[in-house]
């Protein structure tokens, strides 16, 4: 049978057609389902064989790929409820029901031990609610953070993650100190004289709410985006390194590390060539004590980082 040329119109129809279908192919949800399942198994191909249990969620803040390994079960926070403490506090300011300036009085009573500097100061001495929540992100100051909570509450931090729909993630008491000189346990929140909220000691949360909550930063929508501006260069100075930020290099990084005897955790968000992600990551129930920065927790959290980064567009 003889060749017989495709009309004109037919022609124009195929064009039309194969110039979509290469857009659908490339665009950034079609991308996005196939990276983020594949990214999945490479982040599980580096977890086989950890003694510990790790959980995590990553969101690609421009085109919403994400990727997760249990995101959405509760863990122990550690120090990373203190960012919700410390939008909480924004949140307090805002309303006019706080203000940067006031002074807070550190007090034997305040004093507790473990990450900061404020359980060196002498007795009766003052400091800002603008330098204290500074102390509690920049170098985890145990110390500054009960003396937010002293002034805010545990249910104020509450309520303000309830309004931004983070349900899960909650502050439970203040902090006790570390291992070697615990104080009695005070300043509880509803939640956390729940007894299925015990086992998660100051705070609990949700990779994906993490996540979440690191978005809004990111877009300005925790208070307003003055606020989240002052938050997230607050994180920036954060001097704590050893996961998310440790191979960065020259990629800005805002973030909140936490750590416990068996706990290691880490929440963040990193500039990278392709865009802003949020991650965030806990890694628990790890055998041994070991607080150096080369906790093998915080290697994972390292090495999963870098794989994240790499690969989720």
């Amino acid at each position: 049978m003889p060749f017989k040329p495709a009309s004109r119109s037919f022609l124009l129809l195929l064009a039309s057609y194969l110039a979509a279908s290469v857009a659908s192919a490339g665009s950034p949800q079609a991308v996005a389902v196939a990276t983020s399942s594949e990214l999945e198994g490479q982040l599980r191909a580096l977890i086989v064989g950890f003694p510990g249990t790790v959980t995590l969620h990553a969101r690609h803040l421009e085109s919403g790929a994400e990727v997760g390994i249990e995101p959405d079960k509760p863990v122990r926070t550690a120090s990373t409820i203190k960012l919700p403490i410390a939008c909480a506090v924004a949140a307090q300011v805002a309303a006019g029901r706080a203000r940067w300036d006031e002074r807070l009085t550190v007090s034997a009573a305040s004093k507790v031990s473990g990450s900061g500097v404020l359980s060196e100061f002498s007795n009766g001495e003052t400091i800002s609610l603008r330098d204290s929540v500074r102390l509690m992100i920049v170098v985890s100051d145990n110390t500054a953070t009960n003396l937010v909570l002293d002034r805010i509450g545990a249910d104020a931090v509450n309520d303000h993650m309830d309004s931004l729909d983070l349900r899960r993630t909650r502050a439970m008491r203040k902090i006790r100190g570390d291992g070697t000189q615990l104080k009695a346990a005070t300043g509880w929140s509803r939640a956390g004289l729940e007894p299925e909220n015990q086992r998660f000691g100051i705070g609990s949360s949700t990779p994906r709410e993490m996540t979440r909550l690191l978005g809004m930063l990111a877009d300005g929508k925790v208070v307003d985006e003055a606020a989240s501006r002052d938050l997230l260069d607050t994180l920036e100075r954060q001097q704590y390194k050893d996961g998310i930020g440790r191979q960065s290099g020259s990629m800005r990084v805002a973030s909140k590390s936490g750590s416990l005897d068996a706990l290691r955790s880490d929440v963040g968000i990193v500039w990278t060539p392709q865009g802003r992600i949020a991650i965030a990551i806990t890694v628990d129930d790890m055998p041994g004590i070991d607080y150096s920065p080369d906790n093998a927790g915080n290697l994972l959290i390292s090495r999963l980082s870098q794989r994240i980064i790499a690969e989720l567009r």
